[in-house]
């Protein structure tokens, strides 16, 4: 699975970290959401609820 977050559009509301904290984490340095293990996925299964309740859309999730 590959999981990305879009740095341009990210708007840092956190919600993504909050749903699934093993795949996202909202950096103190950029502000931005990053993808600390995108490899989390495929056990947390979570990586499709953050994608869909982002309300910017800067998260996508591939097969």
């Amino acid at each position: 699975m590959k999981v990305n977050v879009d740095q341009e559009i990210c708007i840092s509301c956190g919600a993504c970290e909050e749903i699934c904290p093993a795949v996202f984490h909202v950096s103190e340095v950029s502000g931005k959401s990053e993808v600390i293990d995108a490899e989390a996925c495929e056990y947390a299964g979570c990586c499709e609820a953050a994608e869909e309740n982002c309300p910017v859309e800067a998260i996508t999730v591939e097969e």
